[in-house]
């Protein structure tokens, strides 16, 4: 999460030693933080948490209701969490389990969530363009790779599972089509879902920051809370008091009290190269500026940005013990050298091209692999989150029905089955330790089982997803 003057683009850095951390490479600079809380105050509406979930929710009432009192509490400053630090892939994919979802509310009710997350990918792009935030969005589709049988198999069923959930535009490409956007080394079988759009993520959250603050909207920065309970969030800087509190804190929330269990805050990591040179990109291709990511068990997610680098991630230590959290995006040497082994293996051509960053973040996972957005009318408290790594078009969409439920509004949006939808807590330590740790080391394990003559998916994986409870 790091932060950039609003409109900047990434400067270009020549450096032969990657920077590590410094909340991420989306940042050309640390912000200069807005002023901290300068005592108690009375609100409205209290946010916490001034990321993607805060500043939507925050917009949207703003904008249906002007007169509203509404302050943002920020820790650090706006964009520090997964806001500022993940792939920038502005994509429909849903943040949850859609078929346990569907035992409880119906295929057709899980239909309609879906389809209003790709809307949402259109309403985000269109209140940039509205509200004149840049922040280098090219809605070019995104390319899901195999490059294995059994990992195709898993895209093949991906594929008709889309079909089953409402979203016929996903399909199949041949080989020959997608060489023609990308050229990837050892390509088995891709898909191409027109829902996701490419971003600079910081620049998102900076400038959706900036529009609520004109809007009339209070951002407080520097100023962690300690405590949330009905009518009041608690900082060592002063209390703010409101009839309606609201928690978006996603993968920071275990640092609340009671709720060290609720969410696992997961790590994520990303690098990102150098700018790649023209005959270089004309090797690649890479025109339309698709997002790119694989079906492997340990996958990986890129785009190609604005300044024409490759971003690319996947996991990091999954899991810190006690759900703890990264120091500033620093992020170990190993992960760094796995990501460009990765990168190179996918894309030879970009062999010798030099790293520029390297940074970490975490998400939030509920136990159930499914996020939910609440509001608790008799207490004014209400939260969204847990969006499993798919939040940068989910945490639109729930700033809109958080904005919905606030102004007690009957829409479609509060009827959405992830409206009140709440997980068992994580289990405790070490458990919890053990169980993540193991999980990934049976997933990298699936994957080495993989790389082989396997036509199906490793039985590791199997085991490792029943024990994860993942969809």
């Amino acid at each position: 999460m790091r932060v950039p003057l609003v409109g900047h683009r990434c400067q270009t850095r020549r450096v032969s030693t990657p920077i590590n951390g410094h909340v991420s490479h989306w940042f050309t600079e640390i912000p200069e933080p807005r002023d901290p809380l300068p005592g108690d105050r009375d609100a409205d509406v209290c946010i916490v948490g001034a990321g993607y979930t805060g500043l939507w929710t925050a917009f949207y009432l703003k904008r249906a209701d002007p007169s509203l009192r509404i302050t943002v509490l920020e820790a650090r400053f706006a964009g520090f969490g997964a806001s500022g630090r993940n792939g920038g892939w502005l994509s429909g994919l849903a943040p949850g389990h859609r078929t346990l979802l569907a035992k409880k509310h119906g295929r057709p009710a899980v239909v309609r969530w879906q389809r209003a997350l790709n809307g949402a990918v259109d309403e985000v792009i269109d209140v940039a363009a509205r509200e004149g935030i840049e922040a280098g969005i090219v809605k070019g589709g995104s390319l899901r790779i195999a490059r294995n049988e059994p990992q195709a198999q898993r895209l093949r069923a991906e594929v008709d599972e889309s079909h089953e959930w409402g979203v016929p535009e996903v399909r199949l490409l041949p080989n020959s089509e997608v060489n023609q956007r990308i050229r990837i080394d050892d390509l088995h079988l891709a898909a191409f879902s027109p829902h996701c759009g490419r971003i600079q993520p910081a620049q998102l959250v900076r400038g959706l920051a900036d529009v609520v603050e004109r809007l009339g909207v209070t951002i407080y920065e520097q100023t962690p809370v300690t405590q949330i309970s009905a009518g009041r969030a608690v900082t060592a800087r002063g209390t703010v008091r409101a009839p309606t509190v609201l928690r978006a804190t996603e993968g920071f929330t275990t640092t609340l009290p009671g709720l060290k269990r609720r969410w696992l805050p997961m790590n994520s990591a990303m690098i990102a190269t150098e700018p790649l040179p023209a005959d270089v990109w004309e090797s690649i291709g890479w025109e339309g500026r698709e997002t790119l990511g694989d079906t492997a068990h340990g996958f990986f997610y890129a785009q190609r940005t604005a300044d024409d680098r490759i971003a690319i991630g996947g996991r990091a230590v999954p899991y810190r013990y006690a759900s703890g959290i990264d120091r500033d995006g620093a992020v170990g040497q190993y992960t760094i050298t796995s990501l460009r082994e990765v990168l190179n293996t996918l894309l030879p051509q970009t062999r010798g091209i030099g790293i520029a960053h390297g940074w970490c973040g975490v998400l939030a996972v509920p136990r159930d692999w499914s996020a939910g957005v609440e509001l608790d009318r008799a207490t004014g408290l209400g939260w969204a989150g847990g969006y499993v790594g798919h939040g940068v078009t989910a945490t639109n969409l729930a700033g809109q029905t958080l904005a919905d439920l606030v102004l007690r509004r009957d829409t479609a949006l509060v009827r959405m089955p992830w409206v009140g939808h709440r997980s068992k807590t994580w289990e405790p330590e070490p458990l919890r330790w053990l169980g993540v740790r193991g999980m990934y080391q049976a997933y990298r394990a699936a994957d080495r089982h993989e790389s082989g003559a396997r036509a199906k998916t490793s039985p590791i994986a199997v085991v490792a997803d029943a024990i994860a409870r993942r969809p």
